[in-house]
């Protein structure tokens, strides 16, 4: 009987732990990562600034066609009809 108790507490113990450091940041998640991805807030009309850092892509020539289809990836991935 002790032992599916001590297995009970230790499972939640870690839990709360893992949940705290989530919270904080300390395991790459959480509050921190979401700040680096998107600084600042999103302007009421995306421009080519803001879609090339939200795709992770650069502004160069060659960005261009890959904007393009990495948008059209997410398009098609995310559509509606595709369920």
């Amino acid at each position: 009987m002790a032992t599916p108790l001590i297995i009970g507490v230790g499972a939640v113990t870690a839990a709360v732990a893992a949940r705290h450091l989530m919270r904080n940041g300390a395991l790459g998640f959480g509050k921190k990562v979401g700040q680096e991805l998107a600084k600042g807030g999103f302007k009421s009309k995306m421009d080519r600034a803001e879609a090339i850092e939200i795709l992770g892509l650069k502004d160069t020539v060659a960005g261009r066609t890959k904007l393009r289809d990495a948008h059209r990836q997410i398009m098609l991935a995310n559509h509606p009809d595709r369920g």
